[in-house]
C-alpha cells in the first residue's frame, strides 16, 4: 500500500479520500514548518502532499528516496524545487482551476470596495465620526471595465462585470473574436484599454512579457480617476509608481490583493486613503480550500494506484509502455509550439497539428497538448500538458488535427501552422536516432537545424551580405556566434537564418539588427534544451 504525507492543513474530506483510494496516509498538518524533522522522515513516503507552508528545497527532495509524487492543493508551486523533483523522477501535480470562482469574486468584491470607499466609511462608522458627505462613491453600472487577461478566472470576471452592466473589454493575446463575443467583451490592445477604462482589473501571470505591466508610462495613458484592481500576481504593477499616482490624483483607488514582497508586512500602500489591500487572500474561501484539497488527494490517490498522470507541472500524461517511444515526440512538439509562441506577437485564432508517418500512430493527444504548452508558455508560464488544451479552449483558439501516411523523406515528422488575422505561420520538426528535436521546416524553407538554448532568428530577402551584417552587428557589441543555418525557398526569394549564441540576445542589439533594411524581422528565442 502507497503511503502519503500531508506536511500542511488539508480538509478531513481529502484525507478520508486517500484512505477509501487504497493509500496509507499520515496527516501531520504542522509537520511542514519542520525542516529537519520532515527530511528525517520524507524517506518513507511515496506521496507528499502540501500547501504553501512546506518548503520543497533540493535537500529535502534528496532526502526523499521513495518519493514519487508531489502534490500542491492549490495552482503556485513556487514553494517546490521543480527541477530538483525532476531530475529525481518525482512528479510535481497542482490544481490550476480548483480556486478560480473565488479569486474572480475577490476581484470584483475590490470593485465595489473601491467604488463605494466601504472599508474607509466602515472605518469611520466605527469610530463614531457619520461622515455622510466624505464618502461619494461612483456606481458601476455603465462604467467601462478593462480586463487585462482573459484567461480562465479573466473570463469570469468579465462575465460578471457584464452582469453588472459594465462595458467590458479585455486585453489578451490568445482571446480570440468568437470567445471574446461568447463573453460578451470587446477585444482591444493594450493601450485602447488603458485609455477606456474606468476599473482595470488584471488576471494574468507573471512572465518577462507582463512584468510591470503597469508602470508610470501606462498610468499616464489612462483616464483621470481611474481604480486599479491586482488580484493575481506581484510584479504585475509597479508600486512606486502607483503610489505616486494615488498622491497626484490622477489614479482615484486601488484594489491590492498581491505585492511585490511577500508577506508584506510593510509597504508604502499601506495606510494611504484609497487603498484597499488584503494579504492575499484571493483563493482564501472555504469552497476553493476544499476544492484543491479534494483535486490534489484524488489526483496523487489515482497516480499511485492506477498510475494516471493529471495536472503535472514536469510531466506529460503518457502511459508506462508507450513512454520510451514518445518521450523524445513529447519534447519535439513543445519546441515547435515554443518556437511558433516566441515569434508570434498577434491573437492566435487557429492551430493545425499534422502528423505525418509514424508520428499519426503515436499517442498524439499527449503531442497535442504538449505541443500547445509550448506554444502559449511564453505567455502564460505556469501552462502544463493537462492545462493547455482548457486555456486554448477558453480563448477560442480553434485546433485541428490531420494525419497522414508517410509523405517524405522521414519515417514520421510533426508540422504545427498557426494562423493569425493577418499572416499564417509553419514549422516542422523530426528526432533522430539521438532522440533530439530538430527543425526541417521554417515558413516552407526546408533546412536541418539543432535546437539551442539561446538563438536568434531572422527573416530576409535572399541576398548577399546579411549574415555578414549579423556577424558584424554581434561582433561589435561582444555577442558570439557559436554557429548558424541559413535556408532559403529559392535564389533571391524569401531566407531565414539561425543563429546560436552563448547567452541570450541582448534586446539593444536585437534593435539594432530590427532597424537594418535588409532585415524584415528578427526574434530572440529560448529553448530549455537541458530538458532534452
Amino acid at each position: 500500500m502507497p503511503r502519503v504525507l500531508v506536511s500542511d492543513k488539508l480538509s478531513p474530506t481529502a484525507v478520508q479520500i486517500f484512505r477509501d483510494r487504497g493509500v496509507d496516509v499520515d496527516y501531520l498538518p504542522d509537520l511542514g514548518k519542520d525542516k529537519e524533522k520532515l527530511a528525517e522522515v520524507i524517506g518513507q513516503y511515496d506521496g507528499l502532499a502540501i500547501r504553501s507552508a512546506t518548503k520543497v528545497t533540493e535537500k529535502l527532495i534528496n532526502a526523499a528516496t521513495n518519493l514519487k509524487v508531489i502534490g500542491r492543493a492549490g495552482i503556485g508551486v513556487d514553494n517546490v524545487d521543480i527541477p530538483a523533483a525532476s531530475r529525481k523522477g518525482i512528479i510535481v501535480m497542482n490544481t490550476p482551476f480548483g480556486n478560480s470562482i473565488t479569486t474572480a469574486e475577490h476581484a470584483v468584491a475590490m470593485i465595489f470596495a473601491l467604488a463605494r470607499q466601504i472599508p474607509e466609511a466602515n472605518a469611520s462608522t466605527h469610530a463614531g465620526k457619520w461622515e455622510k458627505n466624505r464618502f461619494m462613491g461612483v456606481e458601476i453600472t455603465g462604467k467601462t471595465l478593462g480586463i487585462i487577461g482573459c484567461g480562465n478566472i479573466g473570463s469570469i470576471v468579465a462575465t460578471r462585470g457584464v452582469g453588472l452592466k459594465m462595458h467590458v473589454i479585455a486585453f489578451d493575446p490568445f482571446l480570440s473574436d468568437k470567445r471574446a463575443e461568447e463573453l460578451g467583451v470587446d477585444k482591444v490592445e493594450l493601450d485602447e484599454l488603458f485609455a477606456r477604462a474606468d476599473f482595470i482589473t488584471l488576471h494574468t501571470p507573471l512572465t518577462d512579457k507582463t512584468r510591470n505591466i503597469i508602470d508610470a508610462a501606462a498610468i499616464a495613458k489612462m483616464k483621470n480617476g481611474v481604480r486599479i484592481i491586482n488580484c493575481a500576481r506581484g510584479g504585475l504593477v509597479v508600486e512606486a509608481d502607483l503610489i505616486a499616482a494615488l498622491k497626484s490624483g490622477k489614479v482615484a483607488g486601488v484594489g491590492i490583493d498581491v505585492f511585490e514582497v511577500e508577506p508584506a508586512e510593510q509597504n508604502a500602500l499601506f495606510g494611504m486613503e484609497n487603498v484597499v489591500a488584503t494579504p492575499h487572500l484571493g483563493a482564501s474561501t472555504a469552497e476553493a480550500q476544499e476544492n484543491v484539497a479534494l483535486q490534489v488527494a484524488e489526483q496523487m490517490a489515482d497516480y499511485l494506484i492506477k498510475g494516471a498522470v493529471s495536472n503535472a507541472i514536469n510531466m506529460p500524461s503518457i502511459t508506462a509502455e508507450e513512454a520510451p517511444r514518445l518521450k523524445p515526440f513529447v519534447k519535439l512538439a513543445e519546441v515547435l509550439g515554443a518556437f511558433v509562441g516566441q515569434v508570434t506577437e498577434d491573437p492566435i485564432t487557429e492551430v493545425e497539428i499534422l502528423f505525418d508517418g509514424s508520428t499519426a500512430t503515436m499517442n498524439t493527444r499527449a503531442l497535442i497538448s504538449a505541443t500547445l504548452a509550448g506554444l502559449i508558455r511564453p505567455q502564460v508560464s505556469d501552462v502544463n500538458m493537462v492545462s493547455a488544451p482548457i486555456m486554448v479552449k477558453e480563448r477560442g483558439i480553434i485546433v485541428a488535427e490531420v494525419k497522414r501516411d508517410k509523405s517524405g523523406v522521414f519515417d514520421g515528422y510533426i508540422k504545427l501552422t498557426v494562423k493569425t488575422e493577418h499572416k499564417t505561420r509553419s514549422i516542422a520538426g523530426t528526432c533522430f536516432s539521438d532522440g533530439k528535436p530538430r527543425f526541417i521546416q521554417i515558413k516552407g524553407i526546408n533546412l536541418d537545424a539543432e535546437v539551442g538554448q539561446h538563438m536568434l532568428y531572422t527573416t530576409n530577402a535572399d541576398a548577399p551580405g546579411i549574415i555578414g551584417l549579423l556577424g558584424t552587428v554581434c561582433g561589435e557589441n561582444g555577442v558570439n556566434i557559436a554557429n548558424f543555418q541559413l535556408g532559403r525557398n529559392r535564389p533571391g526569394g524569401d531566407a531565414i537564418a539561425l543563429l546560436y549564441l552563448d547567452a541570450p540576445f541582448p534586446e539593444n542589439v536585437l534593435e539594432q539588427v530590427k532597424a537594418h533594411k535588409s532585415i524584415d524581422s528578427a526574434k530572440r528565442l529560448h529553448f530549455d534544451v537541458n530538458a532534452m
